[in-house]
C-alpha cells in the first residue's frame, strides 16, 4: 500500500496543539516585533515598580510626619507625669498654711504660690490640663479612677462624691486619672426608709 504524502502532512498538522505558547508566538514574530514586545513588557514592569516605590515613599513621609507630631505633643509625657507629684505637694503645702502662718511667713507663702502658678502656666504651655470633676458629676471611667464606692443618701448612684486627687491630660490624652469616690446604690432598707 502506498501512502499519500498529503495524508502525512495532515497527520502532522493534527498533532500540533491548537494554541501556541507565548514563547512560540514570540518565535513566530519577526525579530523587531519580538524586541518591541520585550521592551513593552519591561516598561510595564518598571512602571509598576516605580508606582509602588512612590506610594511607599509617600506612606513613609506621612508616617514620619505623624510620628513627629506625636513626639512633639506627647514627648514630654514621662517628665510631665513626674512633675505632677511636685504640683500635688505644692498644693498640699499651701493647703496646710493657716492665716497665722500666712502673716508670719508671707514671703515664703507668696513664693510657694508663685511657684505653683508658674508650674501651672508651664503645664498650660505644653497642653497639660487639669481634670477637676465636680461633686455630683457622673463618673467617667475614661477620666476618673474610682478609689472607693459608698452609699450616700441623696447622691445618684455612679456619681462623684469626693475628689481625692485631680487628674491631668496632655494634648487630649490621659496623663493621670482623677482619683475619686463614687456613690453606690443604697441598700433596699435605706431606700424604703427614705
Amino acid at each position: 500500500m502506498t501512502t499519500n504524502p498529503q495524508d502525512d502532512m495532515r497527520d502532522d498538522v493534527e498533532q500540533q496543539p491548537a494554541e501556541a505558547t507565548a514563547a512560540e508566538q514570540e518565535d513566530a514574530l519577526d525579530p523587531r516585533e519580538a524586541e518591541l514586545l520585550a521592551v513593552t513588557t519591561e516598561r510595564d514592569e518598571l512602571k509598576d515598580r516605580l508606582l509602588r516605590a512612590l506610594a511607599e515613599n509617600e506612606n513613609i513621609r506621612k508616617r514620619a510626619e505623624r510620628d513627629r507630631r506625636d513626639a512633639e505633643a506627647y514627648g514630654g509625657t514621662k517628665l510631665a507625669r513626674d512633675l505632677l507629684s511636685v504640683h500635688d505637694n505644692l498644693g498640699r503645702a499651701l493647703g496646710m498654711i493657716d492665716d497665722e502662718m500666712r502673716e508670719k511667713l508671707s514671703a515664703v507663702v507668696e513664693g510657694l504660690e508663685l511657684t505653683q502658678r508658674e508650674l501651672v502656666s508651664t503645664f498650660a504651655k505644653h497642653k497639660i490640663e487639669k481634670i477637676s470633676p465636680a461633686v455630683g458629676e457622673k463618673f467617667d471611667p475614661k477620666l476618673h479612677q474610682a478609689m472607693f464606692e459608698a452609699p450616700v443618701p441623696g447622691a445618684e448612684p455612679g456619681s462623684v462624691i469626693q475628689v481625692m486627687v485631680e487628674g491631668f491630660t496632655i494634648s487630649d490624652r490621659l496623663l493621670r486619672p482623677a482619683q475619686v469616690g463614687v456613690a453606690a446604690a443604697l441598700p433596699a432598707e435605706a431606700r424604703a426608709e427614705g
